[in-house]
């Protein structure tokens, strides 16, 4: 049943897929879904080398029953602009979710930062995140404190003088920078540290290879994200 809900059956196919190394394109072939469906079911059960079909089966039947028991709360779906599928958005914003989950970010912070990214103006009020989330303001609040703190969003006042939370183009290269002054501090640290603890000591030559590594590390990724920024931004001259 490709537009229903997978079974414990499908389950296990894709249990076995990823337990062969498949790719998940691969894996939705074989058991006949979107790649979206896996990268989703996948994501939101513990990821490809954690997911088990009899734990994510059980799972999603309590999360089933819970929005059954929440379903006259429930927002209304949100009207879509250039003839986009509301349920599509809705499930394209949800496996963008779980995969930024999966790179650290926890939940409610990867919940706003992807309602912010799929929204063409990149920009929604405290309000707007708590209606579109359903979430209580602190938990908007917390969050947007946590994102600005990577560089990932950034405030602006509005006609109105409302704050307006703001995911930019070019929000990964300001996370980026936000990411090496943040390691530029430990290499700073962890070299004071090798000097209180000594040079030759084996805590100092642990420090020391710390301050080492981050240190080429932060500046190749700079230095990267510099060029990728000026390439990317450059709009192509007249032929």
């Amino acid at each position: 049943m490709p537009g229903g809900r997978l079974t414990q059956q499908e389950r296990q196919q894709i249990a076995l897929g990823l337990a062969d190394g498949l790719a998940y394109a691969e894996i939705a072939r074989r058991v006949g879904r979107p790649t979206s469906t896996i990268t989703r079911e996948v994501m939101r059960n513990g990821g490809p080398t954690a997911y088990r079909a009899d734990l994510a089966h059980r799972a999603t039947e309590r999360r089933a029953h819970r929005r059954r028991q929440a379903a006259p709360q429930e927002p209304e779906a949100r009207p879509q602009a250039h003839g986009r599928d509301a349920e599509a958005v809705r499930e394209y914003e949800e496996v963008f979710t779980t995969v930024l989950m999966a790179s650290g970010l926890p939940k409610m912070m990867a919940r706003v930062l992807a309602c912010l990214s799929v929204t063409d103006s990149g920009s929604l009020t405290a309000s707007e995140l708590v209606r579109r989330l359903q979430v209580s303001p602190a938990s908007v609040s917390k969050a947007i404190a946590f994102l600005e703190g990577q560089g990932l969003v950034r405030r602006e006042r509005d006609e109105r003088r409302r704050d307006r939370y703001v995911v930019d183009n070019d929000v990964w290269y300001q996370s980026m920078m936000a990411s090496a002054r943040a390691s530029a501090q430990v290499v700073e640290t962890a070299r004071q540290g090798v000097g209180i603890l000594g040079p030759g000591t084996p805590a100092g030559v642990r420090l020391e290879n710390i301050a080492r590594f981050l240190d080429f590390v932060t500046e190749s990724l700079t230095r990267a994200a510099e060029q990728a920024r000026e390439v990317l931004h450059t709009k192509p001259g007249p032929p």
